[in-house]
């Protein structure tokens, strides 16, 4: 039965946009979707995340790049209300207690920058008030009474021993350090040496024992004088106290009210107010260089211990962050350093927020293969998950960065989604060797690479492309280029029934087009205008392609598109490059020799090959064995090799052609070299799909552009890749008009009946020859004639 060559309706299937209203004449008129299509099940993955409260479910969402991952999780997030959750302001204060532990406030939603004023004002005012209060008459007054009851009592004391002194011809006087003396007196003059050594004895014994007994009183009187003075200076300290409180009490009171039902935020104010009475001088200047490093500050001009450092202040929206560079330091915040004349120092206002702070209580996004390869940022996200808490030190306690002392902030509760976006190799690996990755991230949403082409969802593709234009305020697309664009979407799948979901193509390919449109000065993309985008696309990328086929032009690459030759065909391979996958046919030549049945696969020989096209060649050595072996070995050796291969091969997607060669080789029976062939084979001969069934039909075509065209020249294919068939335009006008050909076939048997221009043949029952004149008739001859040679030459 012969074999047709498939129409042009079957080689490339054109968009109809049979959903899209006739008066829709361009994306200007198409509403833009506002959600991506064909992700349902990575959607209802993430909304399922997002509602459960446990610990552990956060998603890992699995595709390749370009799938619109991120897009579709912020247009669900954006939506997103979620129930019941409440969120907070967490700040840094310092902790009255012990300064190297600072202390978290949480604040209700929108209050930490509050507090923030309020407490900056409240330090403006006691700034301005306390001084104040200190720098008046009646404050004046009582200090300096205080100051007199002092003096006046330490004046009677030295006044009694004084007079006592002078009862006894001893005087009282200070030294020039300070101290005090007791003189013996010679009348109005201290005695000299001389004058001394002149009294008696007993006078002398007299004044000696007279200083001796008023030094022990002079020293209880000094000792009196410090406890006096201690007094004096706890009267003191209450007084300020007292005057502080009567200015603290004005202004603080009020906010302890205000912040009633906030318990943190009120004990936070009362150690305020203990500490700055604690720490008058702060405000009061007593102490300049003290004051100078209280007030050391990279902010507003206040006293640094009483700043509230707001690390987070979230809107009314869900938080959602993405980090596009997760090092330690930007996930989990840190702490910074700051210098003061030569002096580096470190306190609670310098601790800065991460993202793990920014979302809490929200999304965090971040890039798996990121995360991984930076360090101790996936243990530290572990970590963070399994205690629910975020901690500033951990890093540095655990690699021992700095060998000073640093702050140990209190840890701040956390309650985030992580989304992890990576591929499924990464999913894998952490699969398989973190066994806490399945118990963190019990979630996986899995975006698909294509979804069913269908009227509605060309209807809704082309809503997508509307949504391009309008958000990137392009040319809008006339019908025309939006058919082409969805075909083109069908060619990136592989499948005139599918379209791709790799958006960021499809969004690349609409700003090249909007370019190639503005450039000429159009006020509308055409389908002209899309074309010429993907040939410039093709002319960037295409450098590879054109060597390859500059070596059949040069006849470097030996290849026949015309005549017939006996085991030799042309076979169809892909060659890829990161951004750019073209085909190029190569020759597959089988020689035979006298031997036993065996097939010498020269590439696998050479360690060209892999095991994938080892595997189709024992494949196709047992259909060989099931059509010629039933009753005798086939006393036939075979070697086959791909021709000027010096790369490697792999796949079984010519073991079809092998086949074929082989068989040429058996019966002696030429095959056609203006056809090339690609496929799969079982071991029955059925004919299975293989991939880049396009772009191998178009190297072929090329390559007959360049040998010289005639219109017997084709491609064969399994019949189960018709549907991948999206062939470039040139091509699909060539088949058009008769001037090319594309077989499908079910059967290996189908190809070699083209090949050769014989019927292949068949047998009735499992001992009956093959019909005369069929090829595996004529290679069955061949056959038997070697096996009664082997016969003849075994009898002698």
């Amino acid at each position: 039965m012969p074999i047709n060559s498939l129409t042009r309706d079957k080689i490339y299937r054109e968009a109809q946009l049979d959903q899209l209203p006739a008066t829709c004449k361009s994306t200007k008129h198409l509403t833009p979707l506002d959600e991506i299509v064909g992700q349902e099940r990575a959607q209802q993955a993430v909304e399922f995340a997002m509602s459960m409260k446990d610990k552990g479910y956060n998603i890992y969402a699995i595709g390749r790049n370009g799938l619109g991952k991120r897009t579709m999780v912020m247009r669900y997030l954006n939506r997103y209300q979620p129930n019941g959750k409440t969120r907070y302001d967490w700040c840094y204060v310092v902790n009255f207690e012990e300064a190297r532990n600072p202390k978290v406030l949480k604040l209700p939603l929108g209050e930490g920058v509050k507090f923030k004023k309020v407490i900056e004002k409240l330090m403006q005012r006691l700034s301005k008030a306390l001084p104040l209060a200190f720098d008046n008459e009646v404050y004046y007054n009582r200090a300096e009474k205080l100051k007199a009851n002092l003096a006046q009592k330490q004046e009677q004391a030295l006044a009694q021993i004084t007079a006592e002194g002078a009862a006894n011809n001893i005087s009282l006087s200070i030294s020039a350090q300070g101290s005090y003396e007791l003189v013996a007196m010679n009348g109005e003059e201290p005695h000299t040496e001389d004058t001394f050594l002149a009294l008696k004895k007993s006078e002398q014994t007299a004044l000696e024992d007279n200083i001796t007994a008023l030094e022990s009183k002079l020293r209880e009187v000094v000792r009196k004088f410090t406890t006096w003075e201690e007094t004096y200076s706890e009267k003191q300290q209450r007084h300020d106290e007292e005057v502080a409180e009567d200015v603290l009490s004005h202004l603080i009171e009020p906010l302890k009210k205000q912040y009633a039902e906030l318990n943190d935020v009120k004990k936070h104010l009362v150690a305020m107010h203990k500490d700055i009475l604690d720490n008058l001088d702060i405000f009061l200047e007593q102490n300049e260089e003290q004051v100078a490093l209280s007030y050391a500050s990279l902010e507003k001009k206040m006293p640094r211990r009483y700043q509230i450092n707001v690390l987070v202040s979230q809107q009314d929206d869900i938080p959602i962050v993405v980090e596009e560079s997760p090092n330690y330091h930007n996930i989990f915040g840190y702490i910074e350093n700051a210098t003061y004349k030569g002096t580096i120092f470190s306190d609670f206002s310098l601790i800065r927020s991460g993202s793990l702070h920014k979302a809490n209580g929200g999304v965090l996004m971040i890039d798996a293969i990121k995360v991984l390869e930076q360090p101790y940022v996936w243990d530290g996200l572990k970590r963070a998950l399994r205690s629910r808490k975020l901690s500033l030190s951990s890093l540095e306690r655990e690699v021992t960065l700095s060998g000073t002392i640093s702050l140990d902030p209190e840890p701040i509760p956390l309650d985030v989604k992580i989304i992890l976006f990576g591929d499924y190799q990464t999913y894998q690996l952490l699969q398989h060797y973190d066994p806490e990755f399945k118990e963190l991230f019990r979630v996986t949403a899995d975006f698909e690479d294509v979804m069913a082409r269908t009227p509605e969802s060309e209807l809704h593709y082309a809503q997508f492309i509307s949504s391009i234009v309008h958000g990137n305020k392009m040319l809008h697309c006339d019908r025309g280029a939006i058919k082409r664009i969805i075909e083109f979407s069908s060619r990136q799948a592989d499948d005139q029934n599918k379209l791709s979901l790799h958006s960021a193509d499809i969004a690349n390919l609409l700003r090249e087009s909007n370019y190639v449109a503005r450039s000429l000065k159009a006020n509308m993309i055409r389908t002209s205008h899309v074309n010429q985008a993907l040939a410039n696309h093709e002319q960037r990328v295409c450098r590879l392609k054109d060597n390859v086929m500059q070596s059949f032009v040069n006849g470097t690459t030996l290849l026949n598109t015309q005549g017939k030759v006996v085991g030799q065909i042309n076979a169809l391979s892909v060659i890829a490059t990161s951004d750019h996958q073209f085909g190029a046919p190569s020759r597959i030549t089988a020689t035979t020799a006298y031997g036993d049945g065996a097939v010498f696969d020269i590439e696998r020989k050479v360690e060209l090959a892999g095991s994938l096209h080892s595997k189709g060649v024992m494949i196709l050595t047992a259909y060989l064995s099931t059509i010629f072996g039933q009753t005798d070995n086939i006393p036939l050796a075979t070697h086959i090799t791909f021709e000027q291969n010096y790369g490697g091969v792999d796949g079984d997607s010519a073991s079809m052609a092998e086949l074929c060669a082989i068989m040429s080789a058996f019966a002696k029976v030429p095959l056609r070299q203006d056809i090339a062939i690609t496929g799969s084979m079982n071991q029955f001969g059925a004919a299975q799909p293989i991939g880049g069934v396009n772009e191998k039909i178009e190297g072929f075509f090329d390559v007959c552009e360049i040998q010289g065209r005639c219109a017997t020249q084709g491609v064969i294919i399994p019949k189960s890749n018709v549907q991948n068939l999206m062939l470039r335009q040139d091509i699909v006008d060539a088949v058009a008009k008769g001037q090319f050909n594309i077989w499908a076939v079910e059967h290996v048997s189908e190809a070699l009946s083209l090949l050769t221009d014989h019927d292949v043949g068949e047998r009735d029952f499992e001992f009956e020859d093959y019909p005369e004149h069929s090829l595996f008739a004529k290679a069955e001859i061949r056959l038997n004639k070697l096996r009664e040679h082997k016969k003849q030459q075994a009898l002698k």
